[in-house]
């Protein structure tokens, strides 16, 4: 396994394999867990080169956020990133030029500006732009992402769309603790008896989504399931709501043709945590 510190590195490693093999891209920011090892295991499938990106990337952070905080612990992630049979590791100190990017990508307020957007201004601009480039610099066949950040995972399939990227992109379904938990880098953040409290979120969209099958398709009777669970647990929401999971139009009647899915945040003592989940299946999550 190789470590690439640049644009220049990552491109001039790459270049031979290019014409013979085919190249699959795990981006992440590090702080790795079983979530992004399951990525990687997929991208190895695909793929007979696969490069994982480990880069904590300022733009998508805004004012007050954990950017100085978010855990780093690259020694670790290469360790398992070398035991999961990743290539390369694309680990930049800097994308950016002096001063910050004077170019960047802007996402339509349609999608950027629902769930997460409305209180995080910016911040898929901030994710497209870092992706457009890492693409540039990688030039995947295949680009994996998870299905925790749907949001992001449906606009970053847009700009593949609109720009017209020869890429890929394949969404792995969220990996969850025995709880239920949707796996996350910033479930560190979170004390003991906060860990057990953020088993609810997950909790609240089963409750939803059993409502669902059971024979309830209005809207504000499905979330009232899900806030009451959430209520259980102390958990205030940022947002509960179910969208078209195509659009992010919120929907007020169910239907398996507008492929409903349940979406959550919420603010557990220092973590921001989000989940979502599809109400047409109904596989067991947690215990």
């Amino acid at each position: 396994m190789r470590v690439a510190h640049s644009p220049t590195e990552m491109r001039q490693n790459l270049a031979s394999l290019r014409r013979q093999k085919t190249i699959a891209f795990v981006p992440t920011m590090g702080n790795l867990h079983d979530g992004h090892m399951k990525l990687i295991a997929k991208a190895r499938e695909l793929a007979e080169v696969v490069v994982a990106s480990i880069y904590v990337n300022p733009l998508q952070f805004g004012s007050g956020e954990d950017f100085d905080a978010y855990p780093r612990t690259f020694e670790e992630d290469a360790r398992r990133c070398q035991a999961s049979g990743v290539d390369f590791i694309f680990h930049p100190e800097c994308l950016y030029a002096r001063g910050g990017p004077k170019v960047t990508l802007c996402v339509d307020v349609a999608l950027a500006g629902r769930l997460c957007g409305r209180k995080r201004p910016g911040h898929f601009n901030g994710v497209v732009t870092v992706v457009n480039l890492m693409f540039n610099v990688v030039q995947p066949d295949f680009a994996l992402f998870g299905e925790k950040d749907w949001q992001q995972l449906l606009i970053i399939r847009r700009m593949v769309r609109d720009l017209h990227m020869p890429v890929t992109i394949v969404g792995v379904p969220t990996q969850r603790e025995p709880d239920g938990l949707a796996m996350s880098s910033r479930n560190r953040y979170l004390t003991d008896d906060e860990r057990i409290r953020a088993a609810g979120l997950s909790k609240a969209l089963q409750a939803v989504r059993q409502a669902y099958h059971d024979g309830e398709n209005d809207a504000s009777a499905l979330l009232e399931h899900g806030r009451a669970v959430l209520t259980e647990f102390g958990i205030e929401p940022e947002y509960l709501e179910i969208c078209d999971e195509q659009t992010l139009e919120p929907l007020s009647r169910l239907s398996q043709d507008k492929r409903p899915r349940i979406f959550v945040a919420a603010r557990i003592g220092k973590a921001r945590l989000i989940d979502n989940m599809s109400l047409c299946t109904m596989e067991a999550i947690g215990t």
